[in-house]
């Protein structure tokens, strides 16, 4: 069995409206899926399918090989959950929280202990066992929340927005968590509202909007849906945005304008040609830039172009279905 999630034609209605409207979702061994979408789009109801907190109306799924429904027990015993909120004792230590989870999941006295010391050493916490978790930062507290899923070495692991409200040094050791798990043989369902994150970490992301996916692939796949590779050009004066977008040799209706960067943004196909013509032409009209850069698109920019661009694309911690 190489798919270690399955999901086919799942629905789930919270009275007149489909939270998931025949969803469908593979997710391999070994891997980090990303699951992208607007608020509101479905995420969060499909991992608590996928968890077995929630019952499918209709379709079909399966986790570790398992059916969710009829088979829900040995599902619970071959996954772990790491939700938006950790779920940590604050005024225990960090050895104590992961033994009390040992305990909560039937594991002995001693199996807890030597698990603990496991993980606090794996996750870089050896020697902060015993420190309040109150007084760790927020990397650590999530890398502790993290250890706390994998107390019974789960064959499958969901992680529903994971560095929801850590700064940047925080959601850099989280990453490394991840890929260190991954690199273990865990498989890994990621949900989240960074799309940086998503690019770092995922092999595959499937964009999900109104319950469906909508888009599925690498994440360099999904950027080729936009179009292929950008030009930026960062003027030294913005009040020549205008000018510059009249002038330059580029798709009129394609060219988006960021006043308070002094940017504009096009796609194009002829890489060097386009390079070499917005130069000559910033150069012959007297228009100075700051810089001019060939990129491919961001995934912002994928989950702009796929959702429609509305205001439904950016998405909220807290997201109801």
């Amino acid at each position: 069995m190489t798919d270690a999630i399955v999901v086919e034609g799942v629905r789930k209605r919270y009275g007149d409206k489909h939270a998931l409207d025949g969803l469908d979702l593979t997710v391999g061994r070994g891997t980090v899926h990303g699951v992208l979408g607007p608020n509101g789009a479905g995420k969060t109801t499909l991992v608590r399918i996928l968890s077995t907190l929630l019952r499918p109306d209709e379709g079909r799924v399966e986790v570790a090989g398992h059916d969710v429904v009829s088979d829900a027990h040995e599902v619970r015993f071959r996954i772990g959950l790491l939700g938006q909120h950790a779920a940590l004792d604050e005024e225990l230590g960090g050895r104590q929280n992961l033994e009390m989870f040992g305990r909560l999941y039937h594991l002995g006295a001693r199996h807890a202990r030597v698990r603990a010391d496991e993980l606090l050493e794996r996750f870089g916490l050896a020697d902060t066992g015993r420190k309040a978790v109150k007084e760790y930062s927020g990397g650590m507290r999530r890398r502790l929340d993290l250890a706390a899923s994998l107390i019974t070495e789960p064959e499958v692991l969901f992680l529903d927005e994971p560095t929801t409200g850590l700064d940047p040094r925080g959601r850099a050791e989280v990453w490394d968590a991840v890929r260190s798990l991954v690199g273990g043989g865990t498989t890994v369902l990621l949900t989240t509202q960074y799309l940086e994150e998503a690019d770092q970490l995922a092999h595959r992301i499937s964009v999900v909007d109104q319950g469906r996916v909508i888009a599925d692939g690498t994440a360099n796949e999904l950027k080729a849906l936009t179009g292929g590779d950008r030009i930026d050009v960062v003027l030294r004066d913005g009040g020549q945005l205008g000018a510059a977008v009249a002038l330059l040799p580029l798709p009129k209706p394609e060219v988006s304008v960021d006043a308070d960067r002094r940017l504009l943004s096009a796609p194009v196909t002829d890489r060097m040609g386009a390079l070499s013509g917005v130069v000559r032409a910033l150069e012959e009209a007297g228009i100075e830039a700051e810089d001019v850069a060939l990129r491919r698109p961001t995934l912002d920019e994928v989950f702009l172009h796929l959702t429609g661009g509305d205001d439904r694309v950016h998405d909220h911690v807290g997201e109801a279905v």
